[in-house]
């Protein structure tokens, strides 16, 4: 039987249960870009090459549009939308200029709709970036100050008609006026009132201030009444905004520091579980969730293309099982499942099938404590899964798991639990350990979160014993040393590693393809590998210490050949003056092929014995060719063939 896709219950089931956990997480942020006389006015000239050239408003369009298109790509189902605040035009909805449900948001301008990004929202983004006369036309300021007041309710209005059943809803409001109403009581409090409705619908309104020179930002004079927290959750690193500079003295230019800071302040998407009972000892449990921070990017194809008609259609795809013999379609009542076991079929019935794959409900059970020096560095199976308490089941399982992870750090020790992430799910044992928070010195966003890690321990069938090798030979102390330098000199500052600074070539390209096609753009000619050396450089740091020490290895190993060469002779020679008896020579393979042999010339070579003649070898190709096991002795192995040949 023949099937284009076969999908098990246990496959639909992970499905639906992804799909819901993925609509509850999806996001929709809303870009709120000043436009006013400071924000619009370029920075001052300066010598450094990474300086900033962009006004910070154009610099906040093109993170948008770069943000745009890397949403586009890694959250397909995510909403984004540009308002612009302080122009003089004003325009609430996309096709006109009519005000949304009959009011008035003056000096507010909807460049993007709150929506899934489409071809023409990126191209609408585009044309105010890249044509001048487009943004001379857009990009005018309002005579008379925006209320923001206006901007936080047409934010409002936005968010309620567009995203109401969002797990997550956000304002990003970048700006350069640290004071928009001063003097003026009541235009404070009227904004202070929306920022708190906006709280109340459940948006989180983000800040990112740009910051001159001679101008710092003082988010104390207005803000600090507008950016809304619950004060039970506390002032978290990862929260407070960071602020920018629009000079480029630090070598940052304003747009990759937007850039940077907006990925940094990205939610946690798509949970891998929710609310798992976390049973720290008998009839003591808390609830925590499970997040995979680290995942391999590949390109991923959501769809069939029928590209023969007159316009590319997307195809939907349909199942069908047919029937190997007769061509016939098989229905689903009419497969049944079943296991080989020594030669026979074993059939089980579905409701046997899901007790046999029953291990209990999901749960994280600690069942021991060890010292984490005892964790070796081979033991890796699998990429580690970060948890973080829920109060959902159980209030008060931060505090627990603080204390948890406190101690865990404190005393160098790990817990080593038994884990089933989900119904069905396959047991496994998993290390338990802390980690402490990293945070980026650019931006200072964070890049690892504190908290603890779920860390996959092999099982016995999953460890291999490794194979006899021959003994290294262990270079020279004066070899040693000359690598030592050529490595001093290529070492990157700081000594670290920032793998975002190098994305993946092909999958980049992939995107770019992707991009130029939906966008009816220009096919990009060669691809920008970031991961190639330079090869120029290092030739500058590092040739005179790599040429060293290649002259040094060419000595030794001429030397070390020598040596090895002369070892031999003397050893053949030995052999010749040895009187001892000689090795019989290995049998050769039988002249007749095992593999080629019909069932009636097996029942023959059977009867007269002639199995045992063939070697190992020949048994187990045999044996895995028609899908049997191939494990275990000389005797076990013709054993096998014998019954197979028998039940034929």
């Amino acid at each position: 039987m023949s099937d284009e896709h076969i999908k098990t219950e246990d496959d639909q089931e992970e499905e639906e249960y992804d799909e819901l956990d993925y609509i509850a997480q999806k996001d929709a942020v809303l870009f709120a870009i000043d436009v006013s006389k400071s924000m619009l006015t370029p920075p001052p000239p300066s010598d450094e090459k990474k300086a900033d050239t962009d006004s910070p408003t154009v610099a906040a369009l093109k993170c948008a549009y770069h943000i745009m298109q890397q949403r586009i790509i890694s959250n397909p189902r995510d909403m984004m939308g540009v308002l612009l605040f302080g122009t003089e035009e004003s325009k609430s909805q996309r096709d006109d200029g009519n005000q949304r449900g009959g009011l008035a948001y003056p000096h507010c301008y909807l460049l993007n709709d709150l929506d899934i990004p489409a071809v023409e929202d990126v191209k609408i983004l585009r044309e105010v970036i890249e044509d001048g006369d487009e943004a001379k036309k857009l990009l005018v300021p309002s005579q008379e100050p925006v209320a923001m007041s206006n901007l936080l309710f047409c934010a409002n209005q936005i968010f309620t008609t567009k995203a109401p059943n969002f797990g997550s809803r956000r304002l990003f409001i970048i700006t350069d006026n640290d004071d928009p109403h001063a003097g003026d009581k009541n235009a404070k409090s009227q904004a202070a009132v929306r920022a708190k409705d906006l709280y109340d619908l459940g948006v989180v309104i983000e800040l990112f201030p740009v910051s001159r020179p001679d101008q710092k930002f003082d988010r104390a004079k207005f803000y600090d009444d507008i950016i809304y927290r619950d004060p039970n959750e506390g002032e978290e690193p990862a929260l407070v905004p960071t602020t920018l500079t629009s000079s480029g003295g630090d070598g940052i230019p304003l747009l990759n520091s937007l850039i940077s800071d907006i990925n940094s302040k990205q939610v946690l998407k798509r949970a891998l579980f929710s609310n798992l009972p976390f049973e720290i000892g008998p009839g003591f449990r808390i609830s925590v969730k499970g997040y995979n921070i680290i995942q391999k990017q590949e390109p991923a194809r959501s769809s069939y293309i029928y590209l023969d008609g007159e316009r590319a259609q997307i195809v939907a795809g349909e199942t069908t099982k047919i029937a190997d013999d007769t061509a016939q379609t098989v229905e689903k009542a009419e497969v049944k499942k079943a296991y080989k076991f020594a030669g026979d079929t074993v059939f089980f019935t579905p409701e046997e099938q899901k007790e046999l794959k029953n291990f209990g409900p999901p749960i994280l059970r600690i069942i021991g404590f060890k010292p984490q020096s005892m964790l070796p560095d081979w033991a890796s199976v699998k990429k580690s899964t970060f948890i973080y308490p829920s109060e959902e089941d159980y209030v008060g399982s931060t505090r627990v798991f603080a204390a948890l992870w406190q101690k865990l750090l404190k005393d160098k020790k790990m817990g080593v639990a038994w884990h089933i992430p989900r119904r069905n799910a396959s047991p496994s044992l998993v290390a338990i350990l802390p980690s402490t928070e990293t945070i980026d010195e650019q931006t200072g966003g964070q890049v690892i979160p504190q908290g603890l890690w779920l860390y996959p321990l092999p099982f016995a069938d999953d460890i291999r014993q490794a194979p006899d090798c021959p003994t290294p030979v262990v270079a020279p102390d004066n070899l040693v040393d000359a690598m030592r330098k050529v490595v001093q000199q290529l070492q990157l500052p700081k000594a670290t590693y920032d793998p975002r600074k190098y994305p993946n070539p092909s999958l980049q390209w992939h995107y770019k393809i992707l991009q130029a096609i939906a966008l009816e753009e220009e096919l990009p000619e060669t691809p920008e590998d970031k991961t190639i050396p330079r090869y120029r450089q290092i030739n500058k740091r590092a040739g005179e210490y790599v040429h060293r020490w290649g002259v040094i290895l060419d000595e030794k190993a001429r030397a070390f050949e020598t040596e090895r060469k002369g070892a031999g002779i003397k050893r053949e020679r030995n052999d010749e003056d040895d009187g001892g008896p000689k090795k019989k020579a290995r049998p050769a393979h039988s002249a007749q092929s095992l593999d080629g042999m019909s069932i009636t010339d097996l029942r023959a070579a059977i009867a007269a014995g002639n199995l045992q003649k063939f070697v190992v070898a020949d048994l187990k190709e045999w044996l895995n060719s028609r899908g049997l096991s191939s494990s275990g002795k000389k005797a076990d192995l013709v054993e096998r063939i014998e019954q197979w040949v028998e039940n034929a």
